[in-house]
């Protein structure tokens, strides 16, 4: 493979983009190919990454990359337009290098390299934020990749603040931002601290000033006012929204719009029911599973689609789940002295 020494191509957030930019983040076992589909149809969404795939002493085959990022058939993008970052995940920089290059040869706008996940299966195979213990690593495995990408194309790493503690986040910035990265994601926590309250924002600010290349702030972003809070403290304009977007899809739209309205909590029922219909070949406990899944996020901002969710949570087959969603929607419209909704679905 050619040495690709010197980026020779264009950031995303070099072109004329509503303020702030936002990405939205891969989550494993979530964000696959048709919520990435749904969320950004919403708008407010400037780019987003995939679930990592996973490398280890091998070169994947076509299929795999394809699997995990289908948008590869269509120019790299959702049906809406948006970039779909394809993100790696492993410790060895031949072999990380060997599955970028092929990733960015199938079309993938940007190669994004994981050293965020705080998965105890992923840490124990040499994964994700157990290698922010050593930065010397982590800028081995950055550099191999970078060099092994065509110069036109973007490498971004993701990282958390440590994996204790914080002790190393600037080395580790520095690592990667010196083995030739375009951007650098933070979540501003770190692997012990999981996702569990605060987000530390103002460390963002500290490797922000630290490096030269530009950072992405991401970690606790579930409404406006955290958004405005977010890039007060870290000095960013750019963002990265994970768990906020799912919980509610048009967030991007409401951070960037001080005027946009707002979906109402049916229309985000009305996404579910998409979700549904992409998925219909799951057996029945797999598909409520993720319905579920989504319906749970929903309730976390939403009073009424909570009271859904709790009649509907031990519901395992399919008719049974859809008949009781039907239920508690009309029962939690009525409840709250709203006009009935006309769901256009064969379901109900």
């Amino acid at each position: 493979m050619p040495c690709h020494d010197t980026f020779t191509g264009t950031l995303p957030f070099d072109r004329q983009h509503s303020s702030p930019y936002i990405a939205l983040a891969p989550m494993e076992g979530l964000m696959d190919f048709n919520l990435r589909a749904l969320l950004t149809a919403q708008g407010g969404i400037d780019h987003c990454v995939t679930e990592f795939i996973r490398i280890t002493d091998q070169r994947l085959p076509e299929r795999v990359f394809k699997r995990f990022c289908p948008e590869l058939l269509t120019g790299g993008k959702t049906a809406s337009g948006t970039p779909v970052h394809v993100q790696l995940l492993g410790s060895d920089p031949e072999m990380m290098a060997a599955n970028a290059h092929k990733a960015a040869s199938l079309g993938a706008p940007a190669i994004d390299l994981n050293f965020g996940c705080p998965a105890k299966t992923v840490n124990k195979s040499q994964g994700g934020a157990v290698l922010l213990q050593w930065p010397e690593r982590i800028h081995a495995i950055t550099r191999a990749v970078r060099q092994a990408v065509p110069a036109h194309i973007p490498v971004s790493a993701k990282m958390r603040l440590g994996f204790t503690d914080k002790a190393l986040a600037l080395e580790n910035a520095d690592a990667l931002a010196s083995a030739g990265i375009q951007w650098l994601t933070v979540h501003a926590r770190t692997k012990t601290e999981g996702y569990k309250p605060p987000a530390h924002w103002q460390w963002i600010d500290k490797i922000r000033q630290h490096i030269t290349v530009p950072v992405l702030a991401n970690g606790e972003v579930w409404n406006e006012e955290d958004a405005r809070q977010c890039l007060t403290q870290s000095g960013c304009s750019l963002l990265m929204i994970g768990r906020g977007l799912v919980a509610t899809p048009d967030l991007g739209q409401r951070i960037k719009d001080a005027n946009y309205q707002g979906q109402s909590w049916q229309h985000r029922l009305q996404l579910l029911l998409l979700l549904a219909e992409r998925l219909e070949d799951l057996n029945d406990k797999a598909l409520t599973d993720r319905l579920k899944q989504w319906l749970h996020y929903f309730s976390m901002q939403s009073d009424a689609i909570a009271t859904v969710f709790q009649s509907v949570k031990r519901e395992k087959g399919k008719a049974e789940f859809f008949a009781a969603l039907e239920n508690a929607i009309s029962a939690t419209a009525q409840r709250n002295d709203l006009q009935s909704y006309n769901y256009q679905h064969s379901g109900f």
